[in-house]
Order: C-alpha cells, then structure tokens, then sequence
C-alpha cells in the first residue's frame, strides 16, 4: 500500500508522522529516506512525538545510533533510531552489527536506509520525502502489510 501526502509545514510533516506511527508495532523497521533538508528529522520528531519521547530526540548524524524511551498507551516503547549518512561501506556497517541490531524486535527507523539497499528486506515500511518548494514537502509511505 502506498500513500502520498503533500505538507506544508513542519508541523504538518509532524502530523502526518503521528498519524504514521499511529499504525507501528514492535519489531517494525522503518526506512526513512529524502535529501538534506528534506523533513527527516521533522518527521521523526514526529514519530517520537507519538510514542512520548521526542524530548530525547536528537539527530544521530554523528552518534550513529540513538535509543529513545518512550510509552504508548501506559506501555513502555523502545525505539532504536539510526542514521546511515556516515557510514561508508557495506563493511563498516557490517562492523558495528547493524543487522543484529535491526533482527532485535525492537521499533527502528533507520534514516539514510537507502544508502545500504542490501538490507531492504528488513523495512516493514518505507518513507521517502522530497522538497516541493518553500517550506513544502511531498512525503510517500509504502507498507508492506
């Protein structure tokens, strides 16, 4: 299933986040895609939003790997947020047990996911974003189920 949505803010894009995690589960992986700029961080700042973590929230451009603590519905959340923009083999990334850490269970979302296609059977769902002039944005969902 794929939807497409046109935002015309950040806090729009936000929007549009809350109402995607909305639909999460344990154990899905998200493939959080889009040039610089594009929205990405707006967008998981939305997602953090929902599951009541976004005050942890910070870009793990240069930690690589962020773990948010969060709660939906009176149950605690774990979410494991990566992002890939460093990373600059298939080895390195091998290196530091990526794909371990995505087999976990745990709710991921890996931004820059595009960069390693070898690992695009893990997504359970992919989101893309694109500019669309001025503070404008087109995001695209595609879930697998």
């Amino acid at each position: 299933m794929v939807e497409e949505f046109l935002s015309f803010s950040a806090e729009e894009t936000r929007q549009y986040a809350r109402r995607f995690a909305s639909g999460l589960q344990t154990g899905d992986i998200i493939s959080l895609c889009g040039e610089l700029g594009s929205g990405k961080t707006e967008f998981m700042r939305g997602i953090t939003g929902f599951f009541n973590c976004d005050e942890q929230l910070s870009s793990p451009t240069f930690t690589l790997f962020n773990i948010y603590q969060g709660s939906l519905r009176n149950k605690s959340v774990t979410l494991h947020h990566f992002d890939l923009y460093r990373i600059q083999s298939l080895h390195e990334l091998e290196m530091i047990g990526f794909e371990e850490y995505l087999s976990t269970g745990f709710l991921s979302v890996v931004e820059w996911a595009n960069l390693f296609p070898e690992y695009g059977s893990f997504y359970t769902a992919k989101v893309f974003l694109a500019h669309a002039g001025n503070e404008s944005r087109t995001i695209i969902i595609e879930r697998k189920h």
